[in-house]
């Protein structure tokens, strides 16, 4: 394998995403073939050097494996729980490669979660700065008003801060009615503090996909692998979704003047939601 800089190594291993990998080496914590690496932009081999972090030498997956699991209720998304109960990775019979999940779906969430021992990928995917869309349907105990589904697309203040412009739709009509929502970042529990700040409880609530990675037909329990043409897909997602949020953001400062620059990229960043996420049925 040709060299690499040492912090896309660092990553790709899943020791940590790029920015905490520049930051382990500039403090010291990074050591190949025995010597500390402070330099940024030094570059190594994975499968010829001995590299190390905080003295634990890095070994690199075998083979890149991506997992699609239906999550299903009652079930925690950790590799393993102190309290005894069912994990995600209890239901990866089979599975010879050692993945971990990415991101997380709460106790009582179910639906799409991704599997992998491709670090890079995985840290981008969850990286804030990435804005990767995740669509999720939600049922709750009552309908929101028209000025509420306004409230929630354009952000609401959760633990003190306000929450990026989402998606929102009426998916199924009814007393208890189900939405889609399209979240482009990913706090604890933020979907179901959403829905409370509007005096709303969610009952069910389904991960139906990430990016272009779609849910299908794969019932609770169940997983299986991505195709190769799935996983492109998956990392051109990311990449476009990265890039296109940084222009926003690097127009947002040109074109504040005398607004916020959080602002101004808030309102930019409400443009680049597709219009259906706004729409009904």
């Amino acid at each position: 394998m040709p060299e690499e800089r040492l912090q896309k190594i660092l990553s790709r291993a899943g020791a940590a995403s790029r920015r905490k990998a520049e930051q382990l080496i500039l403090e010291g914590r990074v050591a190949v073939n025995g010597a500390i690496v402070t330099e940024m932009g030094s570059k190594a081999d994975l499968d010829r050097d001995h590299i190390r972090v905080d003295g634990k030498l890095l070994h690199g997956p075998k083979h890149l494996a991506y997992i699609a699991l239906h999550k299903p209720n009652n079930c925690v998304t950790t590799v393993t729980d102190p309290e005894g109960r069912a994990t995600v990775m209890d239901l990866l019979r089979g599975v010879k490669e050692r993945v971990y999940p990415v991101g997380r779906l709460d106790y009582h969430s179910e639906g799409l979660l991704l599997l992998t021992n491709d670090g890079e990928l995985a840290n981008a995917i969850m990286s804030a700065a990435t804005h990767l869309a995740k669509t999720y349907l939600v049922k709750i105990n009552g309908t929101l008003t028209a000025e509420q589904e306004q409230a929630f697309r354009d952000g609401l203040p959760i633990e003190g801060r306000r929450t990026a412009p989402a998606g929102l739709r009426l998916a199924h009509r009814a007393a208890n009615p189900w939405y889609e929502v399209r979240l482009f970042e990913g706090r604890k529990n933020q979907i179901r503090l959403m829905f409370k700040h509007l005096g709303r409880l969610v009952e069910k609530l389904k991960r139906v996909k990430i990016g272009p990675l779609d849910l299908g037909t794969l019932r609770p329990g169940a997983f299986r692998y991505l195709s190769q043409a799935e996983v492109e897909q998956l990392q051109k997602a990311v990449k476009h979704s990265g890039a296109k949020h940084a222009a926003v953001e690097r127009a947002a400062v040109k074109r504040a003047g005398g607004t916020p620059v959080r602002s101004a990229a808030r309102k930019q960043m409400k443009e680049v939601i597709p219009a259906g996420s706004a729409s009904r049925r």
